[in-house]
């Protein structure tokens, strides 16, 4: 008998290997990914400008990268003893304002040799619903715990959303023509906007990533994040304490869904070998200076450096 709907996926044409450079960026569901590409050694960057949950968001923060626009002092504000930027997440805010801005300005030249260089881009959206400046009415990616009065919240339309991501495409390919896009909505929903709001705000998302996928596209992807949790696993045991973000066990499992049909084969033997060697490192024996212990270290040692003449780019 069968429990679940299950969500067909198709195997993806240009799969993921341990030669492939990933970018990740999105909502914190791209960290929740890129977290499983990080423990399994892959060569992935994820979210160099902090979670940002929009796509006029991104798309902003990549115009910025592939033109090479440099962070000014007209971009940053002092507020609650740090130094701000609208366009990031507030991880990167910092107490000196030239420290902040020279950090900025780092990632925007890291970032954009990492787009030029990836072979995958996944892409995370995690919301329709968006802030805007009233002095300026631009989209802030984050708010910084400015006060509310401040801004105006409203909806993106299908139309704006799917003009974003064409806008998007456009500029990973001006500089790297041959990269493969993955989008995905992140599962995690957004009830603080309502209950129907967050539908709302998830299908507008998915409307528009659809109008732009084309069956005749070998580059653009669409992995099914949302209908997975939604369709798939559908429980509330399969979410954090909060009811909100998928919890471990609904991570492990879209995480294999993805593995199976965007991770070429030939990885599967090696992922398992960097488990086993992850979780060998990850564990704190009682007595460390025991003969048993030492031998465990030695054959351990032996495993990394067999591993790392055939990937040598692997790094534990």
């Amino acid at each position: 008998m069968q429990f679940s709907t299950k969500v067909p996926i198709s195997k993806s044409h240009h799969p993921i290997d341990y030669q492939s450079r990933l970018v990740s960026l999105g909502s914190c569901f791209a960290e929740n990914i890129g977290a499983k590409f990080h423990h399994f050694k892959f060569q992935n960057s994820v979210n160099p400008f902090g979670i940002i949950f929009n796509p006029v968001s991104i798309e902003k923060l990549l115009s910025r990268d592939v033109n090479q626009q440099p962070f000014t002092n007209e971009d940053v504000f002092f507020h609650n003893d740090l130094w701000h930027c609208y366009e990031v997440h507030s991880a990167l805010s910092h107490p000196d304002k030239e420290v902040f801005l020279k950090n900025l300005n780092q990632k925007v030249s890291d970032f954009q040799l990492q787009i030029s260089k990836a072979t995958h881009c996944l892409i995370t959206y995690g919301t329709s619903w968006v802030y805007k400046l009233k002095t300026s009415n631009e989209v802030v990616a984050n708010c910084h715990k400015v006060a509310q009065n401040q801004f105006d919240k409203e909806i993106l339309s299908v139309t704006t959303i799917e003009n974003s991501i064409q806008n998007t495409v456009g500029l990973i390919q001006k500089i790297n023509p041959d990269c493969q896009i993955i989008f995905t909505v992140s599962p995690v929903r957004h009830l603080k906007d309502g209950f129907v709001e967050n539908q709302r705000s998830k299908a507008h998302l998915i409307t528009a990533i659809q109008q732009i996928l084309n069956p005749n596209s070998s580059f653009l992807n669409y992995f099914p994040s949302y209908e997975i949790l939604m369709d798939e696993l559908r429980d509330y045991r399969f979410y954090t304490e909060d009811m909100l973000h998928p919890n471990p066990t609904a991570i492990d499992y879209i995480w294999e869904r993805f593995a199976s049909t965007h991770i070429a084969d030939t990885c599967i033997p090696v992922m398992a070998e960097v488990d086993t060697i992850q979780k060998a490192l990850a564990h704190r024996p009682f007595n460390p200076n025991t003969e048993s212990h030492q031998k465990f270290l030695t054959n351990l040692n032996q495993k990394i450096i067999k591993l790392q003449e055939q990937f040598p780019q692997l790094q534990f």
